[in-house]
């Protein structure tokens, strides 16, 4: 049997603890330390019976790898130090505040040997992979239409940095829709945005409506808003998250020449005949059977061992995969503010 991988988690906020309560319980992995510089919350990872350190420093000397879940600002220096330490590293989204950032972070670890992924976790559902397959089906791609609304409660805006530049839905929320568009789509080429604060009326967005240009030539329309109540949003659809209440509903559509897909429940219209389709012919609709639940969060860990052992794994983000995700996201930032058509820098 191959020994657990020594991995530290690095942040001991809400996303870090639940990477931390995963890892101590695989046996692919040994935690080795929550790194927690808040000697409060530090206290609480003790008393839950994690491993914990002040310090990067004080983290044990058989660590090899870290998954890193600071606050965004810090990515990037504390990619470069696990890095630098030798260790595997897979970074929270978004993978850095700023693109130079995301590419200091790829050369350091291109330069060091070592694998760098960005945790789009969503990826490792197993609907994902049907889905994939389902799009092949469906011929030339046409359109896309998405949405994410959820309205948070009240009090998730008292964090400070929540209310600062990148603390709004687009790069804490529609980040993840976007490597999954990414993944599924292809590249988007060019964004169009109108941002809103108005629900809210804090210093960032809470509202945005989007178009995309995806490099096949597709289309694609996306809804996203914090502030008000729905029950379309992936968490919601699928149950990933605890703390999101599940309603199963379908948040996002695609459109081919031959037919369509609802997502997640690979719900797959097509030609009732299964000719060439035209409006003038009954369309079938084909429903997914059932499939394994799984943790996404928990599967990206297991993969992520995997890789920082020696394996290879095609479905896991890369460090540029978190870029180009990023790269769109702060596209659809800047055609918001400015009012006009933004091409995503490659």
């Amino acid at each position: 049997m191959t020994a657990p991988l020594p991995l530290a988690v690095i942040g001991g906020g809400s996303i870090g603890q639940r990477h931390a309560r995963l890892a101590a319980l695989s046996d692919e992995v040994r935690l080795t330390a929550v790194v927690e510089p808040n000697p409060a919350r530090r206290a609480e990872l003790a008393d839950k019976g994690l491993p914990v350190a002040d310090t990067v420093e004080a983290v044990p000397p058989d660590t090899r790898a870290a998954i890193i879940a600071t606050p965004t600002q810090s990515h990037c220096a504390d990619a470069l130090d696990a890095l630098s330490r030798g260790w595997a590293a897979l970074v929270e989204k978004p993978v850095a505040a700023t693109l130079a950032e995301a590419d200091r972070m790829i050369a350091a670890a291109d330069t060091a040997g070592l694998p760098l992924f960005t945790g789009h976790h969503r990826r490792c559902h197993p609907f994902v992979a049907i889905a994939r397959d389902r799009l092949a089906q469906m011929g030339d791609p046409v359109a896309v239409q998405g949405i994410w609304a959820l309205r948070k409660h009240d009090g998730y805006h008292d964090a400070a940095w929540r209310v600062a530049r990148g603390g709004g839905p687009v790069l804490i929320n529609l980040i993840h829709d976007v490597d999954l568009l990414r993944l599924l789509a292809g590249e988007i080429v060019q964004v169009s945005a109108m941002l809103s604060s108005d629900r809210r009326g804090g210093p960032v967005e809470d509202t945005a409506a989007i178009c995309l240009r995806f490099a096949s030539g597709a289309l694609g329309t996306f809804l996203l808003t914090d502030a008000g109540a729905s029950p379309w949003a992936f968490e919601a659809a699928t149950g990933e998250n605890p703390a999101i209440a599940t309603t199963h509903e379908d948040c996002w559509r695609f459109i081919g020449t031959r037919g369509a897909l609802s997502f997640p429940s690979l719900a797959l219209w097509r030609d009732a005949a299964g000719g060439v389709p035209d409006w003038s012919r009954p369309m079938l609709m084909v429903q997914e059977g059932d499939l394994p639940t799984v943790d996404p969060l928990e599967a990206q860990l297991s993969r992520f061992a995997r890789v920082a052992r020696g394996g290879a794994d095609p479905l896991l983000a890369t460090g540029a995969d978190g870029r180009a995700a990023l790269a769109v996201t702060l596209a659809v930032l800047e055609a918001g503010a400015e009012g006009r058509p933004v091409t995503v820098t490659p």
